[in-house]
């Protein structure tokens, strides 16, 4: 492995802000907005508030994009996402998102109505 790889992993593991950039399920064109997004018992997740969000709506016709690191290390990565839909599910990750966003107590709003995304790193 590579330093690069190795500082790209790091990366990856201790979650934060970062930008993604989605395929408009409409326009075809490119999306970009800023995220936060979490590692949780190495897994890789972006959620958000509830309610409907444009990055998921995205996410779900093409669930390809590119995540680009920008805190403390740059890159570009080619990202693949998984729509977190089993309600169990949803509920151990949303538990330590709201955890982290002291929103416990809105906890069964989140898992009704957050969108919620696992994404691995695709490509070399």
């Amino acid at each position: 492995m590579t330093t690069t790889a190795l500082t790209i992993e790091q990366a990856l593991s201790q979650g934060g802000l970062v930008d993604i950039t989605t395929t408009g399920r409409k326009s075809g064109q490119p999306h970009r907005i800023e995220i936060a997004f979490f590692d949780i018992g190495g897994r890789k997740i972006i959620s958000g508030m509830p309610g409907k969000r444009g990055w998921y709506a995205n996410l779900a016709a093409d669930p390809t994009f590119t995540l680009h690191l920008k805190s403390g290390l740059t890159a570009d990565l080619p990202a693949r996402a998984r729509l977190i839909t089993d309600e169990d599910d949803r509920r151990t990750l949303l538990t330590t998102i709201t955890r982290r966003w002291d929103q416990e107590a809105r906890l069964e709003v989140f898992v009704a109505d957050s969108p919620v995304i696992e994404f691995e790193i695709v490509g070399d």
